[in-house]
């Protein structure tokens, strides 16, 4: 029987989350953090020295309420996000999906940020 140090799922994508995070703080972009929970998901935008969070996004917020937690939803909040990234003028981010593997409603939320100009 093999053991593990990792006792569930979570700790296994804090883990991937911090290697990757590792890697993007050496880029010196800023940074698109991404969570995701069962109803909701949350973007938010971190400054280049990881100090500050310039702002968030969320399909929890009021003027972005949505009923379902889906693609369309991530898709919608990735598109905010990119509005504001242009009107920031922040020409390069990282995209940081701590941890979560790249499909579904992450890679979604990449894509709608591409689609609307943001180079990741």
């Amino acid at each position: 029987m093999i053991k593990s140090n990792l006792k569930n799922k979570n700790d296994q994508r804090i883990r991937r989350a911090v290697k990757t995070r590792a890697k993007i703080s050496d880029s010196g972009n800023h940074r698109i953090s991404v969570h995701r929970s069962i109803q909701h998901m949350y973007l938010q935008l971190i400054s280049p020295t990881g100090d500050k969070v310039i702002t968030t996004v969320s399909t929890n917020q009021k003027s972005n309420k949505t009923k379902a937690n889906n693609i369309e939803s991530a898709k919608g909040i990735g598109t905010k996000m990119a509005a504001y990234i242009k009107k920031a003028k922040i020409t390069n981010v990282a995209f940081d999906r701590s941890g979560y593997r790249y499909h579904g409603r992450i890679k979604a939320v990449a894509e709608a940020l591409r689609e609307n100009g943001v180079k990741i």
